[in-house]
């Protein structure tokens, strides 16, 4: 697994099938908490084994934004889960992320 801590370009282009958007706590000298995107290769991680194939990171982030994707939050998790995706955008702009993506149609679940 992959783990990318505050990478340097403002804007990822990422392929993947589904992401988790979770928090750690935040450093010691930073404002905000960190913001953790976690990628993987099936839909609704929260219920396999499997581990994400790329961690990404974003110390000191006040908010995310989630532009024109449908999502599930988990409350036993605190987690945020986006499944069906084809690829994600993420923009990091000071202390706040952008997330957008291309999702198929999502089914029933």
């Amino acid at each position: 697994m992959e783990v990318i801590r505050n990478p340097k370009d403002k804007v990822l282009k990422l392929p993947t099938k589904s992401i988790l958007i979770g928090r750690l706590p935040r450093k010691e000298t930073d404002t905000y908490k960190t913001a953790v995107v976690r990628l993987y290769n099936v839909n609704n991680p929260h219920k396999t084994t499997e581990f994400p194939t790329k961690t990404i990171e974003f110390d000191n982030t006040e908010k995310v934004r989630i532009r024109r994707l449908n999502v599930s939050y988990y409350l036993e998790g605190n987690d945020m889960v986006i499944n069906d995706l084809e690829e994600i955008f993420i923009t990091h702009e000071d202390n706040k992320l952008v997330i957008k993506g291309y999702q198929l149609e999502v089914e029933k679940r």
